[in-house]
């Protein structure tokens, strides 16, 4: 006789309590192998793929695709030792790893396959099916193109996809958006329109933006920020930028050599990669740089961490913030790959912006700000002169030091930008 295992959404790691189901990957009646993923989740903090521990037929699935689900509440169950047709492969054992990202490697070719009429799997009230379902099968691959129109109401089923085959896009999503809606009747039409104009477009502050919002709120709440800025000339630091790349090999890019700027100053000045301990009532300075900076994705502003700053020079640097904007803009950072920051670095230049006053990514106590490098009239060796000019600024908690530290960490930094042998003799 087969056993039914229930197997609920597990702990996530890193304080997370909930998810939202963006996508099933099974049905009731596919035949999974341990450690298959079998659900699309999205947290607060990144998309993952959840696998399951039981290899067996799936008999039920719990919630739609749009729902949020506590930590602990039943996904799926499994029908583990129940007859499969013929057909099927036999399941491999596999590492039984439920924790999210982690899974051996036959997890992510496991083909989906159907119980055969009359097989022996235990009966279950069907699952909710997804849209799609209803009509045929609808070409949409990313889950984000399917977010966005679920959220804005849009019926994926009525949209001729402008992508390979019919692939529907992010484009085809945000053109039906844009199209002029048939009118209504003007009974119905006018009551509605005059609701929306009254009441107003809701967003619901959950997800992403959610977690966003909470930890900005509590920066403001808990942190005594300063911010102080300084213009730099970044010609020199430039012009070694291309002298480096000039000699082949992986290209270094410009953020790679501020945030190796970044590290030597919070050489000279650890009170910046501090934490604040409010239960102990004590300033905790930390061994290691790890080191955030601010990437924009389709879901939203994240901060990919980087592990051990200060060890890497500013090729490893280059390839892991490649790398890690990479993961982000596919939407599959894992959890630890977004927490465990302890100083931050934020490019808003890439925005077209010259200057801004960050808020501090609790629980750091330190932001550094860059603006873009454009060209400015500059006084240059008493000479006025057109220059690669930045705007710097550093937003800092007042509890663990005072001006002249912020000051002289962004001087340092100032001073490494204009004349990069500065960081020469630091190390």
């Amino acid at each position: 006789m087969p056993q039914v295992m229930e197997f609920k959404l597990p702990d996530l790691g890193e304080g997370l309590t909930e998810a939202e189901i963006v996508r099933w990957l099974v049905a009731v009646g596919d035949v999974v192998a341990i450690d298959q993923p079998v659900v699309e989740v999205e947290t607060a903090k990144a998309m993952v793929e959840v696998p399951c521990p039981y290899g067996g037929v799936v008999t039920a699935r719990f919630g739609e695709e749009g729902t949020e689900l506590p930590v602990g509440a039943p996904l799926i169950t499994v029908a583990v030792g129940a007859e499969t047709a013929p057909e099927a492969e036999p399941e491999d054992s596999g590492s039984g790893n439920v924790l999210v990202g982690y899974g051996t490697d036959h997890s992510r070719t496991a083909r989906r396959r159907r119980v055969r009429p009359g097989s022996a799997a235990p009966a279950a009230a069907p699952a909710p099916a997804p849209a799609a379902a209803v009509t045929g099968p609808v070409a949409v691959i990313s889950p984000l193109v399917r977010k966005l129109a679920r959220d804005n109401g849009v019926d994926l089923r009525g949209l001729r996809g402008s992508g390979p085959e019919g692939l529907i896009l992010r484009a085809d999503v945000e053109a039906a958006l844009r199209a002029p809606e048939a009118p209504a009747p003007a009974s119905v039409a006018a009551p509605v329109a005059a609701a929306a104009a009254a009441v107003g477009e809701r967003v619901p502050l959950k997800g992403l933006r959610g977690a966003v919002a909470e930890k900005l709120s509590r920066s403001r709440r808990e942190i005594p920020d300063a911010t102080c800025w300084v213009d730099a000339d970044a010609t020199e630091l430039m012009a070694a930028r291309a002298a480096m790349n000039a000699v082949g090999g992986p290209k270094i890019s410009v953020l790679a050599l501020l945030a190796r700027i970044c590290t030597a100053a919070l050489a000279k000045y650890p009170e910046l990669n501090s934490t604040v301990d409010l239960a102990a009532n004590e300033i905790v300075r930390l061994p290691s740089v790890h080191l955030g900076f601010a990437a924009q994705t389709e879901r939203g502003l994240v901060v990919p961490v980087v592990r051990d700053a200060q060890a890497r020079g500013a090729e490893s640097l280059s390839a892991e913030f490649a790398r890690l904007t990479e993961v982000a803009r596919a939407g599959k950072l894992a959890p630890a790959d977004l927490t465990g920051g302890t100083f931050t670095l934020n490019n808003y230049g890439v925005f077209g912006v010259d200057g801004s006053t960050p808020i501090i990514n609790h629980p750091e106590a330190a932001m550094l700000g860059v603006g873009r490098i454009m060209a400015k009239p500059w006084v240059h060796q008493g000479e006025l002169a057109v220059r690669q000019v930045v705007q710097l600024s550093l937003t800092f908690d007042h509890r663990v030091c005072d001006g002249g530290t912020a000051g002289g960490f962004l001087r340092f930094v100032a001073d490494c930008v204009e004349s990069p042998a500065v960081l020469l003799r630091s190390l």
